[in-house]
């Protein structure tokens, strides 16, 4: 598996543990945004962590991740979903 795939799959697992959400709920939530997926085709996706940046936003989306933080460390590129930080946000 090449370090990029292994990047993304770790990215969608830890937003998805991060959030108590299972497969099983992944593949309901993607279905009411009319994607048809099942927690099969979802665990073989994710497992080999070679699925399309659309398919990537469609799960980020419907889990509620807004943001994607990509920082780089010498060679190492860390990608972080949501960071854990406070956000200033402007009342209207």
């Amino acid at each position: 598996m090449s370090d990029w795939n292994d990047k993304v799959k770790r990215l969608l697992k830890s937003e998805l543990v991060r959030r108590g959400i299972s497969n099983a709920d992944l593949a309901d939530m993607l279905q009411s945004i009319g994607i048809e997926e099942t927690k099969s085709s979802i665990d073989s996706k994710i497992s080999r962590g070679s699925f399309s940046a659309a398919f990537l936003l469609q799960c980020l989306t419907v889990i509620g991740c807004q943001k994607i933080e990509i920082e780089e460390y010498g060679k190492q590129l860390n990608i972080l979903a949501e960071p854990q930080t406070d956000y200033n946000l402007k009342n209207n």
